[in-house]
């Protein structure tokens, strides 16, 4: 999409077509949002006043959704093993007996860091967010009003999330936060559903932290909500271990990012994700072949950023 001269048929192909930007995942994601917006999210009739009882159901539903992304893929996947190891980026499966986790235990140590830190910085900065909708203090448009225009701030969601995300992860790389919070995740090196969200606080705040972008962007609540649950159930199917899910038939579809497990084994690349090439333009871009691992290994030698 980012090519120049642009050429608009395979621009809109890597957009929307089968295995794009938008489908079949982010158009998931996109539902669900839909759904949780309509049903299972207060009404900002609800959110003008500060009351406990709206946002734990705010947190709840985000709990909810979380268990639901990363425990059905994490039940799939690594408890009835249903591929076995193939398409497995990694042949060890994760670990039960290290002291480095808490409890010892990887995936435990996942969950709590899950179901936490994660759920509960994410649902006070949705709230906020929503308490102010509802006050008229951030620029909110109405989607019968201006339908194309909300439409296509929907999609472009999806690039204001990679973008934002590659500066904050960058942040985080940088020694003083790496060493007092980013270290956290990267005790995942061979990574499973739950270990997406496996954060320090400290990186959750920044993590979560796009949402900030409707505050100053004219957005309708929606987006917010999408905003924050995409950021908040997306890194489950980035983190599953697995490049591809067998289904009926032997058929395979796409499902995991090789991208982002090249980043968790040699931490000194990849920082964003595909759908925004920043990687490839400012030269930390390691798609596993020998020439990115020399390049990679190049950087480092002349001085690396964590």
């Amino acid at each position: 999409m980012f090519s120049w001269p642009l050429r608009f048929v395979p621009a809109v192909k890597a957009l929307v077509g089968n295995g794009g930007i938008l489908w079949p995942k982010n158009a998931v994601f996109m539902a669900i949002a839909v759904f949780s917006w309509f049903f299972l999210t207060p009404s900002l009739a609800r959110t003008a006043s500060i009351s406990i009882d709206w946002i734990a159901q705010i947190y709840l539903r985000n709990v909810a959704l979380v268990t639901l992304m990363a425990g059905g893929l994490h039940l799939r996947l690594y408890m009835r093993r249903a591929q076995g190891s193939k398409y497995k980026f990694n042949s060890r499966w994760l670990q039960t007996n290290n002291k480095v986790f808490l409890f010892g235990n990887q995936v435990w140590d996942n969950i709590f860091w899950n179901l936490t830190s994660a759920c509960m910085i994410w649902t006070a900065y949705e709230a906020v967010t929503l308490w102010a909708y509802a006050n008229g203090l951030l620029p909110m448009v109405d989607w019968q009003r201006h339908p194309i225009y909300c439409g296509l701030l929907m999609v472009g969601i999806l690039f204001m999330r990679s973008t934002h995300f590659y500066w904050t992860h960058r942040l985080t790389h940088w020694k003083p936060l790496y060493r007092s919070a980013h270290y956290l995740h990267h005790k995942n090196v061979n990574v499973g559903p739950w270990s997406g969200l496996a954060m320090h606080p400290i990186e959750h705040l920044f993590y979560f932290s796009g949402i900030f972008l409707h505050w100053v962007i004219p957005s309708h609540p929606l987006h917010a909500v999408f905003h924050v649950i995409h950021t908040g159930i997306s890194p489950a199917a980035g983190h599953t271990g697995f490049h591809r899910f067998v289904v009926r038939n032997e058929k395979t579809i796409k499902n995991g990012s090789y991208f982002h497990y090249l980043h968790h084994r040699y931490f000194e690349c990849n920082y964003g994700d595909e759908n925004v090439p920043l990687d490839k333009l400012f030269g930390s871009f390691h798609d596993g072949s020998p020439q990115s691992h020399t390049a990679m290994r190049a950087r480092r030698r002349i001085g690396p950023v964590a």
